[in-house]
């Protein structure tokens, strides 16, 4: 039986944007409005696929590589088509030794970072998208698909405090407001010789006003350190023309001074938990887990806030 809606609840229900919703064995997407986005998710990669990404990268693969994993935003006006993929992910790791981390002495002395250290915040694709439809149909009626949209390389560019709209509102985000779509989206994982773990998770969430995207570097090192690299993405449907605001920041502290948050001293749990190991970490004064961190030397400590303007093909954009 319907039901039918006050004047108040028709004032304070969140409308659902009209979307249409995909699904494959290995990947989901929603189509909502200008955008197209795609979750891709299957399952660790074999062997081969191991051996030849290995060989690209120069460096041996950590332990669980989802090499076919991604996430891929398409903004159709403009072209502008924005990724989180595995192999670009681990071609920021630092092909050297000096990664600032001792190494365990159980361990053999690499020629790459061995924490898988990135500070990887997702890249722009700048080959057109593959065209849709056949050019083989008899259908008298059937008209080929336009041209792909050339899609133009767009810098980043530094977010003016002042501004409000360059800023991602968490209030709006920590609002009860329906999810959409949802996807987490695995890069890697490996647990350093026993000595720890480093991984790399993305997720994003689409709400009727937003998306979000966080993607979170987490790193432990048994007895050294902590260390979180995040990248959040926020997008508003409101935004005219449309406007995307990306937040990338690192923490890192000594271990022992993490595990004295332990809400139980001998429940080392909350160890392995990526969103408290960044909780405890983003608790502390700026000064200590951005500035001092664990004395490495890392150049990922810190903040940083930049946004980007996307426009109908042929405008002007920034």
């Amino acid at each position: 039986m319907a039901t039918q809606q006050t004047s108040t609840d028709k004032e304070t229900a969140i409308s659902i944007p009209d979307h249409k919703l995909f699904e494959s064995p290995n990947s989901r997407s929603i189509e909502l409005g200008p955008w197209f986005i795609t979750a891709s998710t299957n399952p660790i990669s074999n062997a081969p696929e191991c051996d030849a990404l290995s060989a690209t990268l120069g460096i041996p693969l950590p332990e669980m590589t989802f090499g076919r994993n991604s996430l891929k935003l398409e903004h159709r006006p403009s072209g502008w088509r924005y990724t989180f993929t595995t192999e670009a992910a681990l071609k920021g790791v630092k092909v050297d030794p000096s990664s600032g981390i001792p190494m365990p002495e159980t361990v053999p002395t690499k020629s790459y970072d061995w924490t898988y250290t990135t500070m990887y915040s997702g890249h722009q694709l700048s080959d057109p998208p593959s065209p849709s439809g056949s050019v083989l149909s008899t259908d008298e009626d059937y008209e080929p698909p336009p041209p792909p949209v050339i899609p133009e390389i767009i810098d980043w560019r530094t977010s003016n405090p002042a501004n409000p709209a360059h800023s991602i509102p968490m209030a709006e985000l920590t609002r009860p407001d329906p999810i959409m779509f949802y996807a987490e989206i695995p890069l890697f994982e490996d647990e350093l010789h026993d000595n720890g773990s480093s991984a790399l998770l993305v997720r994003i969430r689409v709400m009727p006003t937003c998306f979000f995207i966080l993607s979170r570097f987490t790193l432990r090192v048994d007895g050294v350190l902590f260390r979180t690299f995040d990248t959040r993405i926020y997008h508003s449907f409101a935004s005219d023309p449309s406007l995307l605001v990306r937040e990338t920041s690192g923490w890192e502290a000594p271990y022992d001074r993490v595990r004295k948050f332990l809400p139980k001293r001998n429940d080392l749990t909350p160890l392995t938990d990526p969103t408290w190991i960044a909780k405890v970490l983003t608790d502390f004064p700026t000064s200590v887990s951005q500035g001092e961190g664990a004395k490495t030397g890392w150049r990922g400590l810190g903040t940083r806030r930049e946004v980007i303007t996307l426009r109908n093909a042929g405008e002007n954009t920034g």
